[in-house]
């Protein structure tokens, strides 16, 4: 089969398709899926760098996003059949721990060894291409917002890195729950389309300070008093907008994070926190409820998964630099 391969970790460009690599045979409680959608994440990113602590078994096939149907069934399958269509939940919730895509093959891939546990029964009216943005951004995404950050109506919520996968369902989200929303990003295209996802401000933050438009259109916020600021920031990119994260948030506000894309050791400012008695609250992934819930607002349509482009598997190495640049609004679709 075609993949796009890692024998080694590396930068830019050290992806390799191969055209013969072996074809995946199932175990006893596994299926292979026929790949029909994969969508790349700033995970697979951490994965073909290297990260510390993470021994990838090598060589590896990346991809933790994907959906598609059942080829080949083991032998003592019961729950499945060869035509079902599934979305993989990348996450091993029965073994050692690790994901899909970076521990085991991924779905950077023609076909893709599947254990049954990971696999998620895919409605006829949910596409293959919705089902493969969900697990990874849109389950952390609706897991932060909803289930952990519990955003309500009327709270004024910033989201930082909104044009990115994690970022455009945050916004859809807060907007589903009737908040007023404060998208930021790179440009006014991006922030054009956030308008037209639900975000009610836009802030570009590469000319406007993101701080001073806060205190400007909501006031400063008041360390006696619950006024001014926003209610939340979701900061899931750490690095040089975590103290400014804390500036704009009123008594008592909130910070939901799930990640540090700009880095994980951020100058800190302990003054804020407590005496604005700050709520810091993280989120690690998502639990098979998260992405029930996803698949059910997507068939209600009040959730519409948002695909950047298209590309084939021999381009798998642009679709990473489009990623790792920032040129993307939403999610990079690969279809191997």
């Amino acid at each position: 089969m075609r993949a796009a391969v890692i024998r080694e970790h590396g930068g830019p460009g050290s992806i390799e398709i191969e055209r013969d690599f072996p074809d995946p045979k199932p175990g006893p409680n596994d299926v292979v899926v026929r790949v029909r959608a994969t969508t790349l994440n700033y995970h697979d990113i951490f994965t073909r760098r290297g990260m510390p602590g993470i021994a990838v078994p090598m060589p590896c096939i990346m991809g933790i996003d994907f959906a598609g149907d059942i080829v080949e069934i083991g032998r003592d399958v019961q729950a499945f059949k060869v035509g079902d269509r599934v979305m993989i939940d990348p996450a091993d919730r029965v073994g050692p721990g690790g994901l899909i895509g970076e521990m085991w093959h991924g779905g950077l891939a023609e076909y893709c060894r599947v254990p049954t546990h990971h696999l998620v029964p895919l409605p006829a009216d949910v596409s293959y291409d919705a089902a493969a943005c969900l697990p990874v951004a849109y389950g952390t995404a609706v897991r932060m917002m909803h289930t952990i950050g519990e955003v309500k109506a009327g709270d004024k919520v910033l989201i930082l890195g909104a044009s990115g996968g994690v970022g455009t369902c945050c916004v859809q989200l807060a907007r589903l729950r009737g908040a007023d929303v404060i998208a930021c990003a790179s440009s006014e295209s991006k922030l054009a389309r956030l308008k037209e996802l639900g975000a009610t401000h836009l802030v570009d933050y590469t000319t406007q300070d993101f701080v001073k438009w806060v205190y400007a259109t909501f006031g400063k916020p008041h360390r006696r008093r619950f006024e001014g600021g926003v209610d939340v920031v979701v900061n899931f990119t750490g690095g040089d907008t975590w103290v400014p994260s804390l500036k704009v948030l009123h008594r008592q506000g909130k910070i939901l994070t799930c990640g540090a894309t700009a880095g994980f050791d951020p100058r800190e400012d302990l003054r804020y926190i407590w005496t604005f008695e700050l709520r810091i609250l993280g989120s690690n992934g998502w639990m098979r409820d998260d992405l029930s819930t996803l698949l059910e607002l997507i068939r209600g349509g009040q959730l519409r998964p948002v695909v950047d482009r298209e590309l084939p598997l021999e381009d798998v190495n642009e679709a990473f630099r489009l990623l790792e640049d920032r040129e993307v609004f939403g999610k990079v679709l690969m279809r191997p």
